[in-house]
C-alpha cells in the first residue's frame, strides 16, 4: 500500500471494491438463468472482469469486503420482471461516477486508468452484444400499448360524461377493449404473415397482451372510485404513468431518447381524451340523453 495515498481515497476505493464484488454476483446470478449459450458466455465474461477489478483493489486496500446482498437481490428481481438487458443497462448507468473517480486516482494507481477503460468501453460493448427475445417484439408492444392508450383514453373520457354511470362505463370499456385487443392482435398476425416473418404468432401475442393489460389498468379507477370525475382524473394519471414507464423502459433497453417520445405520446393521448370528453358533453346536451 502506498502510504502517500490520502486515507479518504483508500476509503472510497474500499466502497468501489464492494461495488465490484456485488456486480460480479449480479452478473453471475443473471447468467445462471440464461438458456442462450452466447448470452451466458458474455455475462460470465463481464462477471469475471468485475471479480478481477475487485481483486486488484483488495490487494491495494488489504481489506475483505462483503457484497451488498440487498442490491444483488433487487437486481435479480428486476431481471426476472423486466429482463436482463434493461437490468444490466440500469446497473451500467451507475458506473459513470466510479469511472471518474478511477481516472482521478491514476496518479496514485496507474492501473485505475485501465479499469476505467474496461468499465466504460469493454462492458458496454459486451452488453450491446446481448440478444434478448422480448426486445425483438418492442414494435409489437408499442403498437398494442399506443393504440390502447389513444383509443381507450378517448372512449372512457367520452363515456364518463355521456353515461355518467360507472357500471356502464366499465362494461362498455371492457367490451371495446377486448374486441380491440383481438382485432389488433389479428391485424399484427396477418401483417407479420404477409411480410413472411417466422414470429407472426409471437408478434400478435405481444401486441394483444400489451393492449389488454393497458385496458385493465385504465378501467380500474372506475371499479374502485365511485366519483366519476375523480375516476377520470386517476385514469389520466395512470395513462401518464404508463407512458412514462414504457418509454423509460424502451429508452434504457434500446438506448433511445426519452423526452421527445414521452411528451409526444402524452400529448396525443390526453388530446384525444379532451376531444372525446367534449364530444360526450355535446351528445348529451344535444340529444338530452340521461342514463
Amino acid at each position: 500500500m502506498n502510504t502517500a495515498v490520502p486515507l479518504e481515497i483508500l476509503d472510497q476505493i474500499a466502497v468501489l471494491q464492494r461495488g465490484e464484488i456485488t456486480e460480479y454476483l449480479v452478473y453471475m446470478n443473471i447468467s445462471r438463468r440464461m438458456k442462450d449459450v452466447k448470452n451466458k458466455a458474455i455475462l460470465e465474461s463481464i462477471a469475471l472482469q468485475e471479480k478481477s477489478h475487485h481483486d486488484i483493489w483488495e490487494s491495494i486496500t488489504n481489506k475483505k469486503v462483503h457484497p451488498n446482498r440487498l442490491r444483488v437481490f433487487l437486481f435479480s428481481i428486476m431481471n426476472i420482471i423486466f429482463g436482463f438487458t434493461f437490468t444490466l443497462k440500469i446497473m451500467e448507468r451507475g458506473e459513470d461516477k466510479a469511472n471518474k473517480f478511477y481516472l482521478s486516482i491514476q496518479e496514485y494507481f496507474p492501473i485505475a486508468a485501465q479499469i476505467a477503460h474496461e468499465e466504460d468501453q469493454h462492458e458496454h460493448e459486451l452488453i450491446n452484444m446481448l440478444d434478448e427475445e422480448r426486445l425483438q417484439y418492442v414494435g409489437s408492444m408499442v403498437l398494442g400499448l399506443s393504440d390502447a392508450l389513444v383509443e381507450l383514453t378517448g372512449t372512457l373520457a367520452g363515456l364518463t360524461f355521456a353515461f355518467a354511470n360507472n357500471t356502464l362505463i366499465v362494461l362498455s370499456g371492457l367490451i371495446t377493449g377486448i374486441a380491440a385487443s383481438l382485432s389488433m392482435a389479428s391485424s399484427e398476425y396477418l401483417s407479420a404473415k404477409a411480410e413472411k416473418k417466422d414470429n407472426a404468432f409471437k408478434s400478435a401475442l405481444y401486441t394483444g397482451i400489451a393492449y389488454i393489460l393497458t385496458v385493465a389498468l385504465m378501467i380500474l379507477p372506475y371499479l374502485l372510485i365511485p366519483n366519476l370525475y375523480i375516476a377520470l382524473g386517476v385514469l389520466l394519471l395512470i395513462v401518464v404513468f404508463i407512458i412514462f414507464f414504457f418509454n423509460f423502459y424502451i429508452s434504457v433497453a434500446q438506448d433511445l431518447p426519452f423526452k421527445k417520445r414521452f411528451f409526444q405520446m402524452v400529448f396525443i393521448s390526453l388530446g384525444v381524451a379532451a376531444i372525446s370528453f367534449g364530444i360526450g358533453v355535446l351528445i348529451k346536451s344535444v340529444f338530452g340523453i340521461e342514463i
